[in-house]
């Protein structure tokens, strides 16, 4: 990573266990990730902590992602959401894409790809 600025990092997945890996992995390459396991979780920390980019899981329990979509758009208009699901179709890539996020990728996911994405959304080049 190049720059100075850290990127800041909300990962919103119910699933806990991909989660963790994908916050570990982060912070391995200097991102300060956080994880929130439900959309419900994730507005309560949204609300208390800036963040540059957030990454949110498409079928959740409770809040789907693109509610959780909505109301982060509504919170921080700015803040760039990729999202990232196990079970997509075009119907709801096109919602997503309405709805503001710039980016969707399906899991299982190229990892530099997204990392690509997060530093060119959050404003900062990768090291090559």
């Amino acid at each position: 990573m190049t720059g100075k600025k850290e990127i800041r990092l909300l990962i919103v997945d119910d699933e806990t266990g991909f989660a963790d890996v994908l916050c570990k992995r982060m912070k391995r390459r200097g991102i300060e990730a956080c994880s929130a396991f439900s959309g419900e979780e994730a507005i309560r920390i949204l609300r208390k902590r800036d963040f540059d980019i957030a990454i949110v899981d498409l079928k959740l329990e409770g809040m789907n992602g693109v509610e959780i979509l909505k109301v982060f758009k509504l919170l921080v208009p700015q803040m760039p959401v990729i999202m990232l699901t196990g079970h997509g179709c075009e119907v709801a890539r096109a919602a997503c894409i309405k709805n503001g996020a710039v980016g969707y990728l399906s899991k299982p996911f190229d990892f530099n790809e997204l990392l690509d994405m997060i530093c060119q959304h959050a404003g900062l080049e990768r090291a090559s």
